[in-house]
């Protein structure tokens, strides 16, 4: 586990679940990968779509963190909406979330979600409350 992601999981004990890795993270661009894996998947060996969202909330959610306002305490999703592209049935999933809107009472981040062959596999748009 590199120091990122144990950083991440010692806040967001979740991450650990999912045993998402965080590649990178900054205010512009955090970048998270969630290994297939048979525990995650739905019927056909499709990883499901609530490991998907999980990854997606997760990382999300962290790029809002690092876009907070001074004196803000934290973020809360109010509001999500996922499309699902492709099914993955092996190999990683990469996503990479960016701030569409900074703002004092909200944070709007868009989150990207691929497969390792680049391909998009789901996108998220998340409103997160400033608290």
């Amino acid at each position: 586990m590199n120091d990122l992601t144990a950083q991440v999981a010692a806040a967001a004990p979740f991450t650990d679940r999912l045993d998402m890795e965080f590649v990178s993270a900054s205010p512009q661009e955090v970048r998270a990968q969630l290994a297939w894996d048979e525990s995650l998947c739905t019927v056909g060996g499709a990883l499901h779509g609530g490991a998907l969202m999980g990854l997606a909330d997760n990382v999300g959610g962290f790029c809002a963190f690092l876009n907070l306002p001074d004196g803000s305490n934290g973020t809360a999703t109010i509001e999500s909406k996922t499309n699902f592209f492709a099914a993955v049935r092996s190999g990683h999933v990469h996503a990479v979330a960016r701030p569409l809107h900074t703002g004092k009472r909200t944070i709007v981040v868009d989150t990207e979600i691929y497969d390792d062959g680049g391909k998009l596999v789901a996108r998220v748009t998340q409103t997160q409350a400033v608290l």
